[in-house]
Order: C-alpha cells, then sequence, then structure tokens
C-alpha cells in the first residue's frame, strides 16, 4: 500500500482532464449508499465538529471509503476546517490499494462538480466570477469554474479583508483580474456567477441582491443548520441538486422546505440528469439558477481513480 500526498495530488491534478470524467462518473454504474453523518462535542466551542463517512464503490473494480471531519473553528488556529483520508480498496481481494490525503481530493472534486453543473446552468458568455468565503476552496473553485467559462474578471468576499487579500495571492500565475472586496451586496450586482462555500450559520447571500441571469453555487452550509442564502432568494430561482440528500443535509434546503417556503417539486433536476440530458438547464438569458452541493461520494471515487491513474499506481 502506499500513501498520495497533499502535493501529489496537486501536481497531477487537472481540471480540464477530470471535469469530463466527473460527467462520465455521473453517468456510470456505481454504487453509492447513504453516507454516514454525526456531530460530535469538539471542546472549543458551541458549534459541533463532523464526522462523515462515505463509501462508493464499482462492482468488481474498486470500493473507495472517505473518513473525514469538519472542524468549524479551525480557521482560528490556521487549519482548513476540513481533514480527513481517503482509503481505495481492490473489490477482487478487499486489499487497501492506496490511502490518499482527503482534504485535497475533496476539495478539488467539490470544485470540478461545481464547475460541471456550471455548463449547464450558468451563461455561456459568464465572464465575472465572485467567490464568496476564504477557505481552501475558495482557490480551487476560481480556478475550476475558469475552466468551463470565460471568466475574466473574479471578485472575493470574506469577512476577514486580510484573508480575501491571501486568496488573491494565490492566483498571482493566473490571467485574471482578481479583486478582494469589501461589500458583498455590491460584489453580488457585478457578478455573473457567485461561489459560496462558507461554514455560515446564517444567510449571507440575501435575496434582494441577486439579478436576472445570475448562477448561484452553494457549497457550503453542509449541516441542516447552516445556510448561505434566504428562502426568498430560492423562490426566486430555479433550484437544482448534486443529489437528493442535498434536501435533508443542508439548512439551504431542508429549512426552507421543513418551513414549506418551497415544495419538493420546487427542485428541477439532480446532476446526474443534467449529464444523461447534456444540453443546458437554463431557460433563458433572464433565469436565475442555483446549484446546491453537499458533497457525494461518487466524486470522490472518481477524483481518487483520476488521481491513481495520473500517477501511474
Amino acid at each position: 500500500m502506499n500513501f498520495i500526498s497533499a502535493d501529489d495530488i496537486v501536481a497531477v491534478f487537472n481540471y480540464a482532464e477530470f471535469i469530463p470524467l466527473l460527467k462520465e462518473a455521473f453517468l456510470g454504474d456505481f454504487n453509492v449508499p447513504q453516507r454516514h453523518h454525526y456531530e460530535y462535542e469538539n471542546g472549543v466551542g458551541e458549534n459541533t465538529s463532523t464526522l462523515l463517512i462515505m463509501p462508493a464503490w464499482s462492482s468488481g473494480e474498486y470500493v473507495g471509503i472517505k473518513t473525514v471531519t469538519v472542524s468549524p473553528y479551525n480557521g482560528a488556529i490556521d487549519l482548513p476546517a476540513i481533514q480527513g483520508i481517503y482509503t481505495l480498496i481492490d473489490a477482487k481481494n478487499g486489499l487497501v490499494k492506496t490511502q490518499m490525503e482527503a482534504k485535497m481530493l475533496t476539495v478539488k472534486r467539490t470544485a470540478a462538480t461545481s464547475a460541471l453543473a456550471s455548463l449547464y446552468l450558468s451563461r455561456e458568455d459568464a465572464g465575472t466570477l465572485l467567490i464568496v468565503g476564504t477557505g481552501a476552496l475558495a482557490p480551487e473553485l476560481i480556478k475550476a469554474h475558469s475552466t468551463v467559462r470565460p471568466i475574466k474578471k473574479v471578485l472575493i468576499w470574506g469577512r476577514s479583508t486580510t484573508k480575501a487579500e491571501l486568496v488573491k495571492e494565490q492566483l498571482a500565475d493566473l490571467e485574471l483580474e482578481v479583486e478582494a472586496v469589501s461589500s458583498l451586496e455590491d460584489a453580488v450586482a457585478q457578478a455573473d456567477i457567485i461561489s459560496v462555500a462558507t461554514l455560515s450559520i446564517d444567510p449571507v447571500v440575501f435575496s434582494q441582491w441577486p439579478k436576472p441571469g445570475q448562477h448561484l453555487d452553494l457549497v457550503g452550509a453542509y449541516r441542516p443548520d447552516m445556510r448561505e442564502t434566504d428562502d426568498v432568494a430560492l423562490t426566486k430561482a430555479s433550484i437544482f441538486i448534486d443529489h437528493p440528500g442535498a434536501l435533508k443535509e443542508s439548512g439551504d434546503l431542508a429549512i426552507p422546505l421543513a418551513q414549506e417556503a418551497i415544495q419538493p417539486e420546487d427542485i428541477k433536476a439532480e446532476l446526474k440528469v443534467l449529464c444523461k440530458a447534456d444540453k443546458l438547464a437554463r431557460t433563458s438569458g433572464e433565469e436565475i439558477t442555483l446549484f446546491k452541493s453537499v458533497g457525494h461520494a461518487l466524486e470522490d471515487l472518481a477524483g481518487a481513480l483520476y488521481v491513481m491513474a495520473k500517477l501511474g499506481d
């Protein structure tokens, strides 16, 4: 058994290569049971931490299991919220083929999933991207979205302007106009795609801000008590999800569904359906689209197999 580090993943991962492979995975024959989701006291603050165990397998080939923790207070000690390990097992004999660092695998596959959804939901001429949040996902979302859309300008907003500037510094090698902004409302008004990756309990993007033609990409708010936007924004948008678990696992949908602000039939489709149809789900240039992602074990397995193949293991 060998170990694949975060640096190994970064060295070989290419969004232009992986996004089409991720689409093929959504169209493939994989078994993805419901993931195990547990909250536990962390001894740091009132908000609990999360343990996720996410299995998936391709019959007769590989079994993948991701074990991840999400620690909401890690930002205060300069650690990413997501930590974990991914184990890839040979389905034929049960031997562990490889293990890899799961944090980098997670951010890479999450960003790729958002970009894949954007291919079907954002305007084809989208040129300005707003990133809300300054965690490990922020630079990866920028790279992934820029792979599928002609992004020229990137706006970065975070509660800490200093952290937003640090994200900007990580993008110095990209041919993009990047700006760390102080007003989120003004930034939303400028954007074609708004990608939100936070650990917020309360909405950060409000219904009066989005304008016709925008695409909202919500990838944070992974617990039922977390939200990144409000009820009215949902009623204004055409809603799409990565998989049905999003209806229960994230407060962005679970709360308004419980309060009947939206109905289950308001969900237009999951990503697998979009991939099968292979055509734009956006019906007009004025439509507001919204993609809610909570993460799917299929994405992890696809990412792990891609990395392993690139490294020749």
